[in-house]
C-alpha cells in the first residue's frame, strides 16, 4: 500500500494540523512493514512551495488601540499604503499558487502511482487517487461570524464539494463526527472518528529544569495559562473580564498569562486588553516555541480554555499529560476530551469563571485531587493508537484487511504522574 499524505501544513509555525499531520506521519513511518507513506511535497518542490507559502502568509501584528480621533482610528488613517495593497493582492496570490499546486500534484499521482491520498486538511487536492479527508471541525460552516469572509467563502465553494469526493472521512472526534451527520447529513458508515495524539515532549518537569524554563522566558510561577489564538471564538473578554474581578491580592500572586499571535478580529480583546486588563495582571506574551510549551504547561497553577467552541481542543489534554489542571468551558468538544475529570464552566458565565479560578488559585487540596482523578485520561491519546486506527480506514478503504492489534509503539508514552500540589 503506497499512500501520499498532504504535508503543506507542517510548514513552520505549525499548527494544530500541522501537528497532526507530524505525529501521524512519524509513527506511521516507523511501523510501516511493507506499506510506503510519502508526504507531498518533498524535495525542491516543498522548498518552493514553501517560500511561495511565505509570500502570503504572515503573523498577524497586535492590533492597536482603537480610541476615536486616535492615529489608530480609521477615519485618521491614510486611504492608501503599500501595505494595503499587498494585503489586498494577497488572495489573488493565494488563489494562483493553489492552482499551481492542484495541477502538479495531479502530475505526481500520476508519475508516482499512489495507491491512496489522505488530505488531513478538510479539503483534498483534486485528483484521481481514492481520498480519505480528516475533518477536524464544522466552525467555519457553523459559525461564520467567527471567520474572515474570504475563508468563510473558499469552505463554501470547495468544502462540500471537496468532502464528496471522499471515498471515507475521518473525524477528530466523536463530537465532529456527530456534527458532519446532523448538519451535512453524511452517511454514519462514511465517517470514523480517530482521536489525536499527544506529543511526547508535554510531560511533567523536574522542578529545577520547570525553574530555569520559567526564568529564561522571563515568566514568573504558579500563574494561571491560556494557550491558544486570540479570537473571538476562544472567549477571552469572557476570561479577561472574570479574572479582572479576582481579589487584587490574588492577581498580585498569580497573573494570568496569554500565550499565542493574535486572530482575526482581534480588536476588542486588544482593546480590553491595553485600557483594563494589562494593569490588573494580565500578561500577554506572544507567540512561543513549541519546544517551550512543557515549561509553560509545568509552571501554570490551571489553563484556563474558556472557548466557545472547539472540534477537540488539544490544549487541555496537552495540560493533564503535563500533570496539570484544567479549567475549560461546557464545549461539547471538552465534555468529550475532558469528561468529568476537570470543572466546566459556561462560555457566558463570568462569574463562574471567576469563582472556579479563586477556587483553583487558593484551594490546593481540591486541585490535587482533581489532578488525580484525571492522572489517567491522556493514555487514550497516542500516536500509536492514531496510526493504527487511520491505518485500519486506509486498509478499508483499499479492499485490505484491517490490522487486528494495534502495531508496536516506536516510544511509550510516558506515564502521567500527578503534579505535587502548591
Amino acid at each position: 500500500m503506497r499512500v501520499v499524505l498532504n504535508g503543506l501544513t507542517m510548514f513552520k509555525p505549525r499548527t494544530g494540523i500541522g501537528h497532526y499531520v507530524a505525529g501521524l506521519y512519524e509513527e506511521l513511518g516507523l511501523n510501516r512493514g511493507e506499506d510506503r507513506f510519502t508526504l507531498y511535497p518533498r524535495g525542491w518542490e516543498r522548498d518552493l512551495i514553501k517560500s511561495a507559502y511565505a509570500i502570503w502568509t504572515h503573523r498577524k501584528k497586535a492590533p492597536a488601540r482603537s480610541r476615536p480621533g486616535s492615529a489608530s482610528d480609521s477615519a485618521a488613517r491614510p486611504r492608501f499604503s503599500l501595505g494595503q495593497l499587498v494585503q489586498a493582492l494577497r488572495p489573488l496570490a493565494r488563489d494562483v499558487a493553489n492552482r499551481a499546486i492542484a495541477e502538479h500534484f495531479q502530475r505526481e499521482c500520476h508519475a508516482k502511482r499512489w495507491d491512496l491520498y489522505h488530505e488531513p486538511n478538510v479539503i483534498p487536492l483534486p485528483c484521481d487517487l481514492p481520498t480519505i479527508a480528516t475533518v477536524h471541525d464544522l466552525s467555519v460552516l457553523m459559525h461564520p461570524e467567527w471567520h474572515p469572509a474570504d475563508r468563510v467563502r473558499a469552505y463554501e465553494q470547495s468544502f462540500r464539494k471537496g468532502i464528496a469526493t471522499c471515498e471515507h472521512l475521518i473525524a477528530g472526534s466523536e463530537f465532529t463526527r456527530q456534527s458532519m451527520i446532523q448538519h451535512l447529513g453524511i452517511s454514519p458508515d462514511r465517517i470514523t472518528p480517530v482521536g489525536y495524539g499527544i506529543r511526547f515532549h508535554l510531560r511533567p518537569l523536574p522542578t529545577a529544569e520547570r525553574d530555569a524554563g520559567l526564568a529564561r522566558l522571563g515568566l514568573p510561577n504558579d500563574y494561571l495559562l491560556y494557550v491558544g489564538t486570540l479570537e473571538p471564538r476562544k472567549n477571552l473578554l469572557t476570561l479577561m473580564q472574570a479574572y479582572v474581578a479576582l481579589p487584587a491580592e490574588l492577581r498580585q500572586r498569580h497573573p494570568l498569562i496569554l500565550v499565542g499571535g493574535w486572530g482575526w478580529k482581534a480588536q476588542p480583546i486588544a482593546d480590553y486588553y491595553y485600557d483594563v486588563a494589562a494593569h490588573q495582571g494580565v500578561r500577554l506574551t506572544g507567540y512561543i516555541a513549541d519546544s517551550d510549551l512543557p515549561i509553560l504547561y509545568n509552571g501554570a497553577r490551571a489553563l484556563v480554555y474558556p472557548s466557545r467552541y472547539e472540534g477537540f481542543g488539544l490544549p487541555p489534554i496537552e495540560m493533564l499529560a503535563c500533570g496539570g489542571a484544567v479549567l475549560a468551558s461546557t464545549a461539547e468538544a471538552h465534555r468529550e476530551t475532558l469528561g468529568s475529570t476537570m470543572p466546566l464552566i459556561h462560555p457566558d458565565d463570568v462569574d463562574g469563571w471567576r469563582d472556579a479560578m479563586q477556587r483553583m488559585l487558593t484551594e490546593p487540596e481540591w486541585r490535587a485531587e482533581l489532578i488525580r482523578n484525571a492522572a489517567g485520561r491522556t493514555r487514550q491519546y497516542s500516536w500509536r493508537q492514531c496510526a493504527h486506527d487511520t491505518l485500519a480506514v486506509y486498509r478499508r478503504v483499499l479492499g485490505q484487511a484491517a490490522p487486528a492489534l494495534p502495531f508496536p509503539a516506536s516510544t511509550p508514552a510516558p506515564a502521567v504522574a500527578p503534579r505535587r500540589a502548591a
